[in-house]
């Protein structure tokens, strides 16, 4: 369009053609975000607003008029609509995704949730420091957004609601700054060291008005290093100590600070020692590591970015189908259930709903981890986000909004992304005490070397305070385990607890449902027997043509086990509870119950047939007047996949067990077909549940799979879940895990994934243990310089967060 939003001043992108009434002129908005801000100003009559303002919002994150005092424009219920979800049905109970900007380190994410936690009517605050992301619910009888945001607010942090593309802009927003201060931070180091280095080489023999001078000129270049440059530093520990509290930018800001004041004085007094180069070195080395770490970890969390950009922006709508073809562009958000899209070849589709006309095939990779296309028809469901891959398509919307399978997916990341696994709290609380201990250590090692020389005090004080700064144990299971998630999200297998990484590399015993978890849940034609002088292909496509007209499971699936050559049956008869008669030519055909079929011609079953009515699936009979014609097994057919998990399961020395609420001798055929040899069969919920509570009481780590739905006790009991998550029910799932694809192969690459994660995770807590414990004696005897110092910490903490990234490499 080529002009500016607006509300925000920013330029509306090529394709967006969003406007508001403002004063009864349409005026062009660069997002919904600004869309609906600017709505819920003009409806509450705050016009002024845009008639008084002086300049634009910073970024598009100074929305708000002065008028509605602090932030209250975000209580506003149109407004809350994008962002909020209720959780009961008083509507006072709610939950809201925002993304918070100020975030340097896990001291961050301590001091905002224990502000948080202390406001009445706050009923959650979990951050997770990969993504700035915090998912708050709250009691709206007792407190307000509006106070929620401003509490951030009062301890030097800012929070939004969060959206995909806020979220991108201020990630580019952060790298932009990030570079900028370390390039500034870079330039005045090499100034610098030009200046130290003649004064190193000279070894005292240098004019003292030149050294001196070289003094000064390194003054003014470090000046904007100190200022600019180190300024998030400073920030960050004011306000940690403002709220009588230690984070770990405190040694930082400290080292930095008491090395540059120490040099100024040397410089205006003329005398002792200047640190202007290990200063401009310590701070570039330190924002070198930090830059890389932030690359590192907007990497991690690209999967969870890019499911909230697979829903389309705008739709193609048919007005008034199937009377009418008329297209009419709509932005997808408006779209509601009943509405009928077309989707052309390559693009998304925009919501859930349901195949009317064409035939083509959808590309859900993204959403499954499925990466073949999936064939799509007339009467199949289709999900939000996927990509339709051949002919167009027209669909009925069935599902929008939060309703929509991807919403729910986004929803059980943001579960899982911000709820915090014990190792981390542990972690966390330990560097928060290690920085505590610090200061006090690097305290008593000022006054030992003031007492033994006075010259050397300051600097090692200083490589005391930075080296051993525990940023790395910070990041060493967070930021792991955010990989872990994105990568076994990729693989189809969903994380939506916090815990379920840790639990599931851990767990020792494997306790598998059958119906719809080893097997698909859907009856399938497993076996024929033929029993006279017809082939099996003849017989099928009798059955099938007897059973033509019937809507029972057994009849579909012989519909679907059909040839394509088909048999015509005349005069058909449904004879309930038995079976279907008709006619074939000449011959008089009954399928159904075997008892029934003996009827017509009274022969007894030949032995071949007698072994297979045995097999606990259900058989059923094809016969004219002749005799027997077949014996048809129709069962769950079992997943071709299962197998091979079972057999990794057993031969990584883990217990499996088959739990099914089916008869024994059924249960005892998937078993022997699988090889597994722990079988509890008829089993209630109840006794499932109790199961696995004796299991667990004998110490086993319990890994429960099942359909999510109908196993809701047992996943609970377990200590790690994982539901197969084909169906519906996905977005009321309590499970860890959901295995979105339901290929079983995917869950036995989580297991690989998991466990590499998880002992990634030990390596990381191990060097940033043996870092510290080795660094902290070196730095108290004087071996390592301010600028080593700095190099050290940055290079520790960039250490954890590769070795992490590592987890990438186990990608299918």
């Amino acid at each position: 369009m080529g002009c500016n939003c607006y509300h925000c001043g920013q330029k509306v992108p090529e394709g967006i053609d969003l406007v508001v009434q403002v004063d009864d002129v349409s005026q062009p908005m660069c997002c919904t975000g600004c869309q609906a801000v600017a709505q819920a100003i003009v409806a509450n009559g705050l016009t002024d607003y845009y008639r008084n303002r002086d300049a634009m919002p910073d970024s598009r994150r100074e929305a708000l008029p002065e008028a509605l005092g602090n932030l209250l424009l975000y209580d506003h219920a149109e407004f809350q609509k994008s962002f909020v979800r209720v959780l009961d049905e008083s509507g006072s109970e709610r939950e809201a995704s925002l993304i918070l900007e100020g975030i340097t380190c896990a001291a961050c994410i301590w001091l905002n949730e224990q502000h948080l936690s202390r406001l009445p009517g706050l009923t959650g605050v979990d951050i997770n420091f990969a993504t700035r992301r915090a998912r708050v619910r709250w009691d709206d009888s007792r407190v307000k957004l509006s106070d929620i945001l401003a509490a951030v607010a009062a301890i030097g942090y800012r929070a939004y609601p969060y959206d995909a593309a806020r979220s991108e802009a201020l990630a580019g927003k952060e790298r932009r700054t990030a570079l900028w201060r370390l390039f500034v931070a870079g330039f005045g180091m090499m100034q610098v060291m030009m200046y130290a280095i003649p004064v190193y080489l000279a070894d005292g023999d240098m004019a003292p008005d030149v050294e001196q001078l070289m003094r000064w000129a390194s003054l003014v270049l470090t000046v904007p290093v100190v200022l600019y440059s180190s300024a998030p530093f400073f920030r960050s520990a004011w306000r940690d100590l403002r709220l009588f509290r230690v984070g770990m930018d405190v040694p930082v800001a400290l080292g930095v600070g008491a090395a540059f004041l120490a040099s100024v004085w040397a410089t205006v007094s003329n005398s002792g020692e200047v640190y202007f180069d290990s200063v401009t070195m310590f701070v570039f080395f330190l924002l070198g590591g930090r830059f890389l770490e932030m690359t590192a970890r907007q990497k991690a969390v690209s999967v969870t970015e890019a499911l909230t950009k697979l829903l389309p922006a705008f739709a193609s709508r048919l007005v008034d189908y199937p009377a009418s073809r008329t297209v009419a562009e709509v932005v997808a958000s408006d779209l509601r259930i009943g509405d009928v899209v077309l989707v052309k070849p390559g693009d998304s589709i925009p919501a859930d709903g349901c195949v009317v006309e064409g035939v083509s095939s959808a590309n859900e990779a993204l959403l499954t981890g499925e990466s073949r296309p999936v064939p799509k028809q007339p009467g199949d469901s289709v999900t939000g986000g996927a990509v339709n891959s051949e002919s167009p398509l027209v669909i009925r919307v069935e599902q929008v909004g939060e309703g929509t399978r991807l919403s729910a997916i986004v929803r059980l990341m943001e579960r899982a992304a911000t709820e915090k696994p014990r190792i981390v709290e542990f972690a966390d609380k330990i560097a928060a005490r290690f920085v505590a201990a610090l200061l006090l250590v690097a305290a008593a090692v000022a006054l030992v070397w003031w007492s033994i020389d006075p010259e050397k005090a300051l600097w090692i004080t200083v490589s005391v305070l930075v080296v051993t700064c525990p940023c790395a144990l910070s990041l060493a299971t967070p930021v792991a385990l955010t990989v872990a998630s994105g990568v076994l999200a990729r693989a189809g297998l969903l994380v939506t607890r916090g815990h379920a990484v840790e639990s599931l590399a851990r767990a020792t015993h494997f306790v598998f449902d059958k119906t719809g978890t080893l097997t698909r849940g859907q009856m399938r034609l497993l076996e024929t027997c033929p029993l006279g002088n017809i082939d099996v292909t003849t017989c099928i496509a009798m059955a099938a043509a007897l059973e033509q007209a019937s809507e029972h499971p057994l009849g579909r699936a012989l519909h679907q086990a059909a040839p394509d050559d088909a048999v015509f049956v005349s005069s058909l008869t449904n004879e309930p509870g038995n079976g279907v008669s008709g006619v074939c030519g000449a011959q008089n055909l009954r399928i159904g119950r075997p008892e029934w079929v003996a009827e017509l011609h009274g022969i007894p079953m030949p032995v071949s047939g007698v072994a297979l009515m045995t097999s606990g699936d259900t058989v059923i009979a094809l016969g004219d007047e002749t005799g027997w014609l077949a014996l048809f097994r129709i069962g769950d057919e079992l997943r071709p996949e299962a197998a091979n998990l079972v057999r990794d399961l057993k031969a990584a020395g883990c217990e499996v067990v088959l739990l099914s609420g089916d008869a024994p001798v059924v249960a005892r055929r998937v078993a022997a077909e699988l090889g597994i040899e722990d079988i509890r069969a008829g089993i209630s919920p109840q006794g499932k549940q109790e199961f696995v509570r004796l299991l667990q009481a004998h110490g086993a780590m319990v890994a429960m799979v099942g359909d999510g739905v109908n196993d809701a006790p047992v996943l609970a009991q377990a200590h790690v879940s994982i539901a197969m998550g084909g169906g519906a029910a996905l977005a009321r799932t309590q499970a860890d895990f959901v295995l979105l694809s339901e290929n079983l192969d995917h869950l036995r690459q989580g297991l690989v994934i998991s466990r590499r994660a998880l002992q990634i995770i030990r390596q990381n807590l191990v060097w940033s243990f043996g870092y510290n414990f080795v660094a902290l004696p070196l730095a108290m005897l004087g071996f390592v310089t301010p600028w080593m110092a700095g190099i050290g910490m940055s290079g520790s903490s960039l250490l954890v967060v590769l070795n992490s990234l590592r987890l990438q490499r186990l990608e299918a």
